[in-house]
């Protein structure tokens, strides 16, 4: 099941910054980026935020799960959890800082 744009919209709007959040659609589901980093996916209609140090806190409160068939575990956060996790806007910046930057592509001389 392909992810409602509706959903998007939903997540976006919680997270309060449009500007430093956006979606990209893949294959039906969408790419979660913050600061042009992705940092989570949306999957059926459901929050996938990457595993690590800086989404530790989501450890207690998330189950565990992949987003899709043979993908890594992320932390499932769902409708109920985007009201109630007060920082999830911090966590998910936080993993964006850490991620290391986009390698360049170097133009091909031939």
């Amino acid at each position: 099941m392909a992810t409602q744009k509706e959903t998007i919209e939903f997540i976006i709007e919680k997270l309060r910054d449009p500007k430093r959040f956006a979606a990209r659609a893949m294959f039906g589901e969408y790419a979660l980026y913050a600061d042009g980093k992705v940092v989570a996916l949306v999957c059926d209609d459901q929050l996938y935020v990457k595993i690590t140090p800086e989404s530790s806190s989501l450890e207690a409160a998330c189950e565990k799960g992949p987003p899709y068939p043979g993908a890594r575990p992320h932390y499932i956060v769902t409708e109920e959890q985007l009201s109630q996790i007060d920082d999830l806007r911090e966590i998910l910046i936080n993993i964006s800082a850490a991620l290391p930057e986009k390698k360049k592509k170097h133009k091909r001389t031939d």
